[in-house]
């Protein structure tokens, strides 16, 4: 098994859009939201638009059908795939919510490849409409994060993450995202590690203003089959290093084993014979 965890954004990498945007727009409720984010975070106002359309007689229907049309390249269903079968322990650290990841990533079968999905939360309350609330309740105490928006930050999950799969051997990191929370994740990889920001969104410009800042070796992408491409190559690069390491460490201790005594060294004393 590679001791490699993938760590996927999902609105703008494995989608090829912002999800809350797409039902937003789909369902005719632009202009309002536009309004809405005058005075509100982003996740209250999408929590609060949710009600909304609900008030309206949009259904869960209707927003689950918005999402099955959100555009998921068939190259970036590959990269799942192949790194899941390549050993892979897959993950998402998304700023999206759980009920529109969830509904999309059903309709494509790839569920079950991803260990964990870190999202705000979001569920269907029994009157039917849509609920979404922050990943941290900024409400009764901040993150404290100040790169990252109050509801969430990608950093803190990365940090948990890091402590659960060094448990479990996972010693290397790849993080896929495009957009400004996903700078915080990014600073927290190590030497070793793996960022691929998406050419020419607002993370890749956060690293090229001071791509020191950073331990891990970035790689870029631009579309989906470059994600693919680039993904798969750090996998296998990464897997033929752990397996060279691998072997130099057994030939080192091999020799070791075989080193001759020298002539004036003594033989070592026998071990006692249990009677």
């Amino acid at each position: 098994m590679a001791g490699i965890v993938v760590v996927f954004d999902f609105d703008k990498t494995i989608i090829d859009c912002d999800s809350d945007n797409w039902v937003v727009d789909d369902l005719g409720a632009t202009r309002r939201f536009d309004e809405l984010l005058e005075s509100l975070p982003w996740n209250s106002a999408i929590d609060r638009m949710m009600g909304e359309l609900h008030s309206q007689g949009k259904t869960i229907e209707e927003i689950s059908n918005s999402l099955k049309k959100a555009p998921l390249s068939p190259h970036t269903i590959a990269a799942i795939k192949s790194a899941h079968s390549l050993g892979c322990e897959l993950r998402i650290v998304s700023d999206a919510n759980l009920f529109f990841i969830e509904t999309i990533l059903n309709h494509h079968g790839l569920v079950g490849y991803f260990s964990e999905i870190n999202t705000n939360p979001g569920y269907v309350d029994e009157e039917g409409r849509l609920r979404i609330f922050p990943y941290h309740d900024f409400t009764t105490s901040s993150h404290g994060c100040c790169l990252c928006p109050p509801n969430m930050c990608k950093g803190k999950v990365i940090e948990r993450i890091r402590t659960s799969a060094f448990a479990v051997e996972k010693n290397r990191f790849i993080y896929l995202g495009d957009g400004k929370g996903d700078y915080c994740p990014s600073l927290e990889l190590n030497e070793g590690d793996y960022v691929m920001p998406r050419k020419n969104y607002p993370l890749w410009e956060l690293i090229c203003n001071d791509p020191q800042a950073l331990k891990a070796a970035i790689h870029e992408w631009s579309d989906a089959e470059e994600l693919k491409t680039v993904l798969l190559r750090l996998i296998n690069d990464s897997v033929s290093a752990d397996l060279n390491n691998a072997a130099r460490l057994l030939s080192a201790d091999c020799k070791l084993q075989t080193i001759p005594l020298s002539p004036h060294e003594p033989l070592p004393k026998a071990l006692p014979v249990p009677h």
